[in-house]
């Protein structure tokens, strides 16, 4: 519907066809602009916080505080997405990412900060980002013909892992170069773009599929979460998406200064391997999004997303138990791309398959499991690991991954298979 499809002659959709979209173009750089904001402000805000109040407590918050509104409000805010104007629910969530940044700065600037403060805001900024995802998932559907969305969610998804990767690096340098305060102030120009697009853009999230206005309420969350219940290929992607948060999740990123401090020796110091490993982990994410879009390598079936998450187990329990710097990073790299594959082909076969006029709901589930779930890897790994060690309980949940995965496709494969 947008003039702008990019289809061969052959009926093959084009490498990069998202990009190559006019209307979907903009929006996917400033959806990686406004994620590369959310982890500055991460990066600054949690240094001021352990600086000013060294709590163990209040670092386990930051990890719950960020995850929990996706668990809770997650589906409540795809049916605000299946009933209302989707640009307008982004901006309010951006809107909400920018007045968090702006709070944070005052606070600083007049040294008032106290720990009820920062929890608050630590909250807002979780519901800013549960806000954000079922309305930047439809407004993906609207842009993009049928064929082209595997392109839009893959390409999505690295743009989103590029503001992952470079997030820590340009709050670094905010945070040295103009002090938390400023730096803080100054990340707000990155949530801009997107927001500032999306008064240029007709596209609503409802234009291409239409669907009904529906009524938004626990009543009707409960009826989709039974109507999905019959769908075993919707069941299947949901349930992979959600054991690989709940059994690696964050918890990767939260306990890397442990597994740098272990192989430091080989990257000569503990502070390189803690940047490398870093580095490694975010780039296998941009690295497998660019190899699988431009090579076309992976089609949006479930068999694909059952291996790609299985692998992703796998180079995780390598990496745990490797004691060798070198083949922890390719283990991280590889880990990146499986895990970029994964979440892009599960996004992409719920998309497809949810009914048009409950799709922000679908999807809002999706992000319960795929988000809220991460929640739980701290629990998962953080508590395991104070009985056996972090790289014990790194690599039995992995393993444990791993077999879920296979449990989800003898679950997957009784019934239909997408795609």
């Amino acid at each position: 519907m947008t003039g702008t499809e990019q289809s061969s002659p052959t009926g093959r959709v084009a490498r990069f066809a998202a990009l190559r979209n006019r209307d979907c173009r903009p929006y996917l750089f400033g959806t990686g602009l406004a994620m590369m904001a959310d982890n500055i402000e991460h990066v600054i805000t949690y240094w001021v916080l352990w600086e000013r109040f060294h709590s163990p407590a209040l670092t386990g918050f930051q990890v719950i505080s960020h995850w929990v509104p996706f668990l809770l409000l997650s589906v409540w805010f795809g049916g605000l997405a299946d009933r209302y104007d989707c640009r307008r629910l982004i901006q309010a969530a951006q809107g909400l990412f920018m007045l968090v940044s702006a709070a944070w700065g005052v606070l600083f600037l007049t040294g008032t900060l106290q720990v009820w403060h920062a929890c608050v805001l630590l909250v807002l900024h979780g519901c800013a980002g549960a806000m954000w995802g079922p309305g930047e998932q439809m407004l993906l559907h609207d842009f993009v013909s049928r064929e082209e969305l595997p392109s839009a969610v893959r390409l999505n998804a690295t743009f989103r892992s590029l503001g992952v990767l470079f997030g820590p690096v340009v709050g670094s340098a905010l945070l040295l170069g103009l002090g938390p305060t400023w730096g803080i102030f100054a990340n707000i120009a990155f949530y801009l773009p997107l927001t500032l697009f999306l008064f240029r853009t007709r596209f609503t999230g409802h234009l291409r599929e239409g669907g009904r206005k529906a009524r938004v309420g626990i009543k009707d969350a409960v009826r989709v979460l039974r109507d999905v219940r019959g769908d075993r290929t919707l069941v299947s992607m949901i349930a992979l998406a959600g054991l690989g948060s709940f059994l690696v999740g964050a918890s990767m990123q939260s306990a890397m200064p442990v597994f740098a401090h272990d192989l430091g020796v080989g990257a000569g110091s503990a502070g390189v391997a803690y940047g490398v490993l870093l580095f490694a982990n975010g780039a296998g994410g941009v690295i497998g999004g660019l190899v699988l879009e431009a090579t076309g390598w992976v089609r949006p079936k479930v068999g694909a997303a059952i291996v790609a998450t299985a692998l992703y187990g796998v180079t995780t329990v390598v990496f745990a138990l490797s004691g060798n710097y070198g083949v922890a990073v390719v283990a991280l790299v590889v880990g990146g791309v499986a895990n970029l594959a994964s979440m892009s082909i599960t996004q992409t076969v719920v998309q497809l398959l949810a009914p048009a006029a409950d799709r922000g709901r679908v999807i809002g589930l999706y992000n319960v499991s795929a988000g809220g779930l991460k929640a739980g890897s701290g629990f998962t790994v953080g508590l395991l690991g104070a009985a056996v060690g972090l790289h014990w309980s790194l690599a039995v949940s992995a393993g444990v991954l791993v077999v879920g995965a296979g449990v989800v496709a003898a679950h997957a494969f009784r019934g239909r298979v997408a795609g």
